[in-house]
């Protein structure tokens, strides 16, 4: 049970005072309603006595009363309706609130540090990261106690509104105070007016309430005089003459309203009425079973706290109505007067809250009143307590024959053996069962009430225990029931404790009250006291289980309050039950919600959620923030809804599909609500899909062109190739060595190697360059972690760009702020792309810049939608394309953004980042926008794809510059150069078209020795005929334009020969082309082509051919004209067998790997 502000006792001494009724004259309530306060209202803040006061019992013994406080209310002649006071209640609990500012209330349990207070709506809400740091800072190793000021209110509120019943005289008036104003033509006969009336209101069959303790009530009679309007001589004569009427012990004078209005205005005079007046009566519209709690579809129109200063406590004589009667006691307000009762109820309190109270008053007035309650306590009430109590006594002496007093009877009962009880379903039916008046068992009991009102404990007990053993005697229940509480609260409060606390008395009482008299309202009163005694003697177990025992369905708050209270027991155990703590606040928070109490209800599920949070209860965590989302929405707090409907999508869901889809739904619904509220404002973050950011990359540059018949686009670089660090190095050496070259050997400071797609395993320490006019292509990876398919529409990128200017002469200079103008950069849209469940699936999103500058990709930004029929399009093929309309939505979209927050890899090279976890940045998405440079593109045709070892065939290349840019030094570098040729060794032998067919074989012939014999060789070309060397590093080619310049949309096509390598086998030969604008460019000063060929070889024939001087006689003029010729073929290929055909043979079979030679000779 929570810690109250009060000890056990002060809260039940001050539950039960003596009532003392107020009957004012008009004339004294329109003095005391200068100060907006009722004569009532006006002692209230001093009815508690300061010193102690000293009585004598039947004994004659000395009894000291401490800390006294009476009650002083105005007479009331109607009782409180039940539905009305239900409906008191249900404002007292929704007025109080935890305070905003406060040091938050923090429990230590086991590994819990559980947030009592208003802040837990904060600290333990999943959306909340830093909970737990947060209630350790407020915690400071300081215990704090968690307590519950809605649940005090409300038990001083039931307390103080239970009608008076004929069963106990607890709530019965002792005394009646008369207030006449002096200013009164008569006083004296306005008091003999006001007596009759009094005396008619008790005696009269007329009139059955309120109640009165005895026949003969006291009356004191009070003359209010207003010091700054009356006459102080002619009110000091009449209180003369009230004095020898009424006795000087019987009357008093009060002087009020010392203060001038016009004086001492900036004079501050304390108000101790406000802390009072916020618990008096509040203006009920209906009773409380009448309210309509509109669904989540609308706002719950509740009924706000606020108080009528217009009915407090009744006005002067107004007996007919109680400050609870219904205005409506039949029927039903619908929803527009809910609306209208709020706003004015509302408006009320606004209009009491600036309202100053005793604004007339000095404090000498202030210590008027408190003289004036010492004085009606000390000469009227307990004198007059005191001698009724001693007539009681005599009578009961007299009546039963007992001895002389109680004392001795009660010792000579309890010596003796006692009577067995009957148990509780032996005994009959009898609640219904009345005594008179005059009856002796009431006497006992009144007997007892005064004895308990005015703190003598013992007697009281005495009393109880007796009066308990005549009413089980005559099986009359409901008194017996109620002798057994009050005997059970006299035990405990005995000073000294000479006997236990008898809690089956009060297991007996409310037991009785809830089976047999069917009351549920003394239950509740019996179950409060009983709790909260044992709460003080530390057996929570016991008080838990007694608040749990009496919640039933009749009453959807009281079983709240008591199962929040029941749930503080278990976590101040000696050994806290955490769990049991968060069940029962859940339990709690269910009957809050269907009482109305939408606050208190998301306070209980919050701070239940502090104990499931993170434990891997998911079903359990998703119950409870829906129910937070639900009720923050109910509420109109809108951030919390959609904080806690977004932990439920983004937390790995057990739930079905379809439960799934409606959480979905409702964190549509509510996002949709909080965004109207600010449709000008941020996007904010939405939840689904889930974004892998480290998986995004980024593309610079047009898509690669497809094939077109026999002309083939280089094959460059495209987001559907696989990232290869081994590739990925042998070009960036292609470049450096290309670039090296150009600068004479040495590679530039500045040098940044062209990476055209950038991603989790490229270098991105460096701001990636793009030029203007371009696209740049974003590959977003997304993942839907739910079970029904998710549609986003009108996706897109979200960036940020700032112009600048790269140009020589401003150097990067800033030409305006950053903007998100479509003028500077265009955003292509997907208007539909669907992800299916738990499906991963990437969108290719593209920027088109138009300025230089530089630019911020920060995320993306769409409409989060689900789809009609979501469970039959589990099975479509996320790999189909999306057509527009294609799905329909089911009409429910909102519009937000997710960001690309990408972090970089850890650093890992000094001492200090080795030792520390530091994060190096990562700049794929911020690009910088140079100015225009050429693009080329290069087309291959009839290039083959598989070729002979050795083996030369002609292709043909076409160089097109599709910029506005005119291109310049074409170079191309490979690792293998012996590959290919452009247009043989001199320019002359370059074929004029591809058509042409000069020059095109593949041998040459070379003399051997030319000095000597004639003697020639003919053999194949070899690799050192194609390249300028062998091969064992790269080389650079210039390759040959018309002027060297390649002009905007001009083509060049030049013929390539190649050279089929010597090894069998898959052969992979990259080609980069490098080239230069004319105009020099201060970020990017070259771009480059990629291209890769593979190449299939196989084996064939190898031939060589010798041409020697036969030996033969030459002719008659002596010339040796015949020659002789040796063909060496060799078969390498290891496939299968070849056929040589000649014309000085029929044929030979050149056997695998075999080798022959032919000669033959030849005539002149």
């Amino acid at each position: 049970m929570a810690q109250c502000v009060q000890s056990v006792q002060e809260f039940i001494q001050d539950s039960f005072v003596p009532l003392v009724a107020a009957l004012c004259s008009e004339e004294a309530e329109r003095l005391t309603r200068r100060n907006n306060l009722s004569f009532a209202e006006l002692v209230r803040p001093f009815c508690r006595l300061t010193s102690e006061v000293h009585m004598r019992d039947p004994n004659n013994q000395l009894h000291i009363i401490k800390n006294l406080k009476i009650a002083v209310n105005n007479i009331i002649t109607h009782p409180p309706q039940p539905g009305a006071i239900r409906k008191l209640l249900h404002d007292v609990v929704s007025v109080s609130q935890p305070a905003e500012g406060l040091v938050a209330n923090v429990i230590t349990a086991g590994d819990y540090d559980l947030n009592i207070s208003d802040r837990s709506v904060k600290a333990s809400v999943p959306w909340y990261s830093n909970w737990k740091e947060t209630l350790m800072e407020l915690n400071t190793s300081t215990f704090y106690s968690a307590t519950t000021p809605w649940f005090e209110s409300y038990r001083e509120c039931f307390l103080q509104s239970m009608p008076a019943s004929d069963h106990e005289f607890l709530n019965h008036y002792v005394a009646c105070m008369l207030v006449v104003s002096s200013s009164e033509p008569d006083p004296v006969e306005q008091f003999l007016k006001l007596s009759q009336e009094q005396h008619r209101i008790q005696h009269s069959s007329e009139y059955s309430y309120p109640k009165w303790f005895i026949p003969n009530t006291l009356k004191y009679y009070v003359l209010l005089h207003d010091v700054s309007t009356g006459e102080e001589q002619r009110a000091d004569s009449i209180y003369e003459e009230m004095k020898q009427r009424y006795g000087t012990q019987g009357c008093y004078l009060l002087k009020i309203n010392s203060r001038v209005s016009n004086r001492g205005a900036d004079e501050q005079i304390p108000d101790p009425w406000s802390q009072y007046l916020q618990k008096s009566t509040i203006q009920n519209q209906d009773s409380y079973e009448d309210y309509t709690v509109v669904s989540n579809k609308n706002t719950d129109h509740l009924i706000s706290d606020g108080i009528d200063n217009e009915i407090k406590d009744g006005l002067s004589n107004n007996f007919k109505t109680h400050p609870l009667q219904l205005d409506h006691p039949s029927g039903s307000l619908d929803s527009t007067d809910y609306m209208k009762a709020s706003t004015s109820l509302q408006d009320s309190k606004k209009s009491n809250s600036g309202t100053p109270h005793g604004a007339c008053l000095t404090l000498t007035d202030h210590d008027r009143i408190r003289q004036f309650i010492q004085e009606f306590t000390f000469r009227g009430l307990l004198p007059h307590i005191e001698k009724t109590i001693r007539q009681l006594n005599d009578q009961l002496i007299s009546r039963k024959g007992l001895s002389r007093s109680l004392f001795t009877a009660t010792k000579k009962w309890f010596s003796g053996s006692k009577v067995p009880e009957k148990s509780i379903n032996e005994l009959k039916n009898t609640s219904g069962l009345l005594y008179p008046p005059e009856a002796p068992e009431l006497q006992i009991r009144k007997m007892a009430d005064l004895c308990f009102l005015v703190q003598h404990y013992e007697l009281a007990y005495s009393c109880y225990h007796t009066a308990k053993k005549d009413f089980l005697n005559d099986q009359a229940m409901l008194y017996a029931a109620g002798a057994l509480e009050m005997a059970a609260v006299s035990a405990f409060l005995q000073p000294g404790a000479p006997r236990p606390y008898p809690a089956h008395y009060m297991e007996t009482a409310i037991q009785t009250y809830r089976d047999i008299c069917k009351n549920m309202v003394l239950a509740e009163r019996c179950v409060l006291l009983s709790a909260e005694i044992l709460k003080s003697q530390s057996k929570y177990s016991e008080a838990a289980a007694l608040l749990i025992r009496l919640t039933s369905e009749d009453s959807d708050l009281r079983s709240a309050l008591l199962l929040e209270q029941a749930a503080h027991c278990f976590i101040n155990m000696k050994s806290p039950m955490v769990r049991k703590f968060a069940f029962h606040m859940i339990l709690a928070g269910h009957r809050f919600s269907k009482a109305g109490q939408k606050k208190h209800a998301l306070r209980c599920y919050c701070q239940a959620m502090q104990v499931y949070k993170g434990k891997g209860w998911s079903l359990a965590e998703d119950h409870i923030n829906f129910t937070i989302g639900r009720q923050s929405f109910t509420l109109r707090q809108l951030d919390n809804a959609v904080s806690a409907f977004r932990h439920i999508l983004i937390n790995d869901s057990k739930q079905p599909p379809a439960q799934q889809g409606a959480f979905l739904r409702e964190y549509l619904y509510v996002y949709k609500n909080a965004t109207q509220l600010s449709p000008d404002g941020p996007l904010p973050q939405l939840p689904l899909p889930y974004i892998n950011s480290s998986a995004t990359r980024v593309f610079f540059g047009h898509d690669r062109r497809p094939a077109e018949g026999e002309k083939q686009a280089a094959t460059h670089v495209s987001l559907d190739q696989e990232y290869d660090s081994e590739s990925s190095q042998q070009w960036k050496e292609l470049e450096e060595q290309v670039v090296s070259v150009i600068n004479k050997g040495t590679i530039p400071p500045n040098f940044q190697p062209t990476q055209f797609c950038l991603n989790r395993y490229s270098d991105n320490s460096k701001f990636p360059l793009a030029v203007v006019e371009e696209p740049i292509t974003v590959e977003v990876s997304f993942r839907n972690p739910l079970k029904v398919p998710l549609l986003l529409t009108d996706l897109s990128l979200l960036w940020k760009f700032q112009p600048k200017d790269f140009s020589a002469k401003h150097d990067g200079e800033t030409k305006g702020q950053g903007t998100c103008d479509e003028d500077m950069v265009g955003t292509e849209a997907i208007a539909e792309f669907l992800i299916n469940s738990e499906e991963t699936k990437v969108a290719r999103l593209k920027l088109f810049p138009h300025q230089t500058g530089e630019l911020h990709i920060l995320g993306v930004v769409y409409n989060l939608g689900s789809v009609q029929g979501a469970v039959s399009l589990d099975g479509i093929d996320p790999s189909i394309g999306l057509q527009a309309g294609k799905f329909v939505s089911n009409g429910l979209s909102v519009r937000g953004r997710q960001d690309l927050e990408i972090q970089g890899p850890r650093l890992n090279n000094t001492k200090e980042e080795k030792t520390s976890i530091k994060y190096g940045p990562d700049r794929r998405l911020d690009p910088i926008i140079t100015e225009e440079m050429p693009l080329l593109e290069v087309f291959f045709i009839n290039f083959p794809t598989g070729l002979l070892c050795g083996e030369i065939r002609k292709a043909y290349v076409e160089f097109v510059n599709v910029s506005k840019c005119p291109l310049t030094a074409l170079k191309v570098v490979s690792k293998h150069p012996e590959f290919f040729t452009f247009g043989g060794n001199t320019a002359v032998l370059t074929p004029l078209s591809p058509s042409a067919s000069e020059n095109c074989s593949a041998y040459k012939t070379v003399v051997t020795d030319p000095t000597s014999v004639r003697t020639a060789l003919l053999s194949s070309a070899s690799s050192a005929d194609f390249g300028v060397g062998t091969g064992g590093s790269p080389e650079v080619i210039q390759v040959p334009l018309p002027d060297a310049v390649l002009l905007p949309g001009a083509s060049v096509q030049l013929p390539m020969w190649l050279r089929g390598p010597d090894e069998e086998g898959v052969h992979e030969i990259n080609f980069l082309f490098y080239y230069e604008s004319i105009k020099k460019h201060s970020k990017m000063c070259h771009r480059v082509l990629r291209h890769t060929a593979v190449i299939c070889t196989s084996r064939s024939l190898h031939i060589r051919a010798t041409v020697c001087r036969s030996n033969a006689l030459g002719d008659e003029e002596g010339r040796g004209d015949n020659m002789l010729l040796f063909v060496d073929v060799e078969n390498i290929n290891t496939v299968c067998s070849l056929w040589f055909f000649s014309s000085f043979t029929e044929y030979c079979p050149l056997l695998e790997g075999g080798r022959n030679v032919f000669i033959k000779d030849l005539a002149s």
